[in-house]
């Protein structure tokens, strides 16, 4: 049997945008990265831009130089995509709401949750938390009464409202109903359960 030797992708490789965003994240200029590697400015800023591939030893020295494991560069992003019609069912509590976790569940950073809310649907009367840092809350289509401690906002087809987690809450909709999401950061559950 004759070996099959693997053939080299034709496509450039697509770095700059990577090793940019890792700079970027340390609040480090070009010129303060070129003093650390000792390459120039411009050489560097042509990297970025994927004007020019690097050799392995400048592209070591970069990764070094940004604390940037080499190979985090050539990883392929964790993409997950979930179509509405597929999201699982969740219960967050309320009544006359269809709720849809629209983010994967092994994601722990942030929790999005996509609520088909009916005419006169409710979070309940008692104002409740959500275990998280944040929510933001955005109406979709509809209106919908956010309840809060003392006061209460009305939001319609496009506002957005944001707040902390910890913040007792409730909410109800109108004769017309809503369309809405709630963002939470972080997850306020994860797993497979």
């Amino acid at each position: 049997m004759r070996p099959v030797h693997p053939t080299a992708d034709e496509g450039n490789v697509q770095i700059g945008a990577k090793l940019r965003t890792a700079r970027n994240s340390q609040r480090l200029t070009l010129e303060q990265l070129a003093t650390a590697t000792g390459l120039t400015k411009g050489f560097i800023s042509r990297i970025e831009r994927d004007d020019t591939l690097p050799s392995v030893p400048t592209l070591v020295q970069l990764c070094q130089a940004l604390s940037l494991p080499i190979g985090s560069l050539f990883e392929e992003p964790n993409i997950q995509r979930i179509a509405l019609a597929d999201a699982p069912h969740i219960n967050m509590g309320g009544e006359l709401v269809d709720e849809r976790l629209v983010t994967p569940r092994s994601v722990d950073e942030v929790q999005v949750i996509r609520s088909s809310l009916k005419p006169h649907a409710t979070g309940g009367d008692t104002l409740y938390t959500v275990n998280c840092t944040l929510e933001v809350l955005h109406v979709i289509s509809g209106r919908l009464t956010l309840v809060l401690v003392g006061r209460e906002e009305e939001l319609l087809a496009g506002d957005t409202i944001t707040f902390p987690g910890p913040t007792p809450h409730t909410w109800r909709t109108d004769s017309e109903g809503a369309e809405i999401t709630w963002t939470l950061v972080p997850a306020a559950w994860s797993g497979s359960a």
